[in-house]
């Protein structure tokens, strides 16, 4: 069985969420609000690709009605077996210069295979929009949806930190006999030395874009 996209993976957790809280399939019109596509033939696209992966199936007689295939082949990740996570998504997080989170609290929610988005279920997990083209040498792009981890960072990883009272998407660097820093994945932005202050809110684990 063919191996999913992240979006593919988003779309299938929700359905599972969906059928376990409320013992029904989503609605085209539900799952296309979820997700603000644009219309439900964007649904249509990402359901007949889950069909022909192998991952759901057309109810015969029925048009548009689909099932979650259970009786999957041995070479594939069973989807009962997919341990997925509901986390919030806050404001937008400068890929730029340091900014401000954009308040208004949590603004939607994102479904996720801890598995492929490389999170564990007993840490805090979160979601932030990126704002800005800081980080587009590592393949974060403006508009992208980051996932944060909150856990103690490593020298090198992707982090959401505090510097200086504001917020901004940058890479950790703690190098001996240095103070910690922050450094762009653009050469057009410079390196981030805190003047006095420097707090990991979180550690990037995966990055979700919309098609």
């Amino acid at each position: 069985m063919k191996e999913l996209t992240f979006r593919q993976e988003e779309v299938l957790g929700y359905i599972q969420l969906h059928m376990r809280d409320y013992g029904t399939w989503p609605s085209f019109r539900e799952i296309e609000e979820h997700f603000g596509f644009k219309s439900t033939n964007a649904v249509m696209g990402h359901l007949k690709a889950l069909e022909k992966k192998g991952y759901i199936s057309r109810v015969p007689g029925q048009a548009r009605t689909f099932k979650i295939n259970f009786d999957l082949t041995e070479d594939a990740r069973p989807v009962e077996a997919m341990d997925v996570l509901d986390i919030p998504i806050y404001g937008s997080i400068a890929a730029g210069f340091p900014d401000g989170v954009e308040s208004g609290g949590e603004i939607g929610r994102l479904q996720i295979d801890t598995e492929t988005a490389g999170i564990r279920r007993s840490r805090r997990s979160f979601a932030l929009r990126v704002r800005g083209e800081s980080m587009i040498d590592v393949g974060i792009f403006d508009g992208d949806t980051v996932v944060i981890e909150q856990c103690p960072p490593n020298d090198g990883d992707i982090v959401a930190a505090l510097i200086d009272g504001e917020t901004t998407l940058k890479r950790f660097m703690n190098k001996p006999g240095r103070s910690p820093y922050l450094k762009a994945e653009n050469r057009n932005f410079p390196e981030l030395h805190p003047v006095s202050e420097l707090v990991i809110q979180g550690v990037a684990r995966a990055v979700v874009r919309n098609l």
